[in-house]
């Protein structure tokens, strides 16, 4: 299988793997330790930079920076800037985004089914 570049597929891997693509660049696209968390937690409203901060807790201001531009290149969020001093940042979910909103509650629903379950 084809590896993933960071500007996602080749044109020749999605040919070659038709059947995976699906869940590979659904998996890409999510790909990163807090998208998931920051999708979850937008799913209800719009949210300022600083409560996404706050809600994260220990997430650096560069790391959330990253997660939060990548799924905004994705077209999976919009960062909408208020001309006000100090400047106001809004981070809300494209339609794009409230497609994988069924996904993220799926995974919700089955770690709470099986996430503390002891083997």
């Amino acid at each position: 299988m084809s590896r993933i570049c960071k500007d996602g597929f080749d044109k020749e891997c999605i040919k070659e793997q038709r059947e995976f693509f699906g869940i590979a660049y659904t998996q890409n696209l999510l790909s990163g330790r807090w998208k998931y968390v920051i999708l979850w937690f937008l799913k209800s409203k719009e949210r300022r930079y600083s409560e996404i901060k706050a809600f994260l807790g220990d997430i650096s201001q560069g790391s959330l920076t990253k997660q939060l531009r990548e799924l905004e290149t994705d077209g999976v969020i919009n960062r909408k800037v208020y001309p006000e001093v100090p400047p106001r940042v809004e981070y809300s979910l494209t339609s794009k985004g409230e497609e994988l909103i069924p996904i993220i509650d799926l995974m919700e629903e089955f770690g709470k089914k099986f996430g503390e379950q002891v083997d």
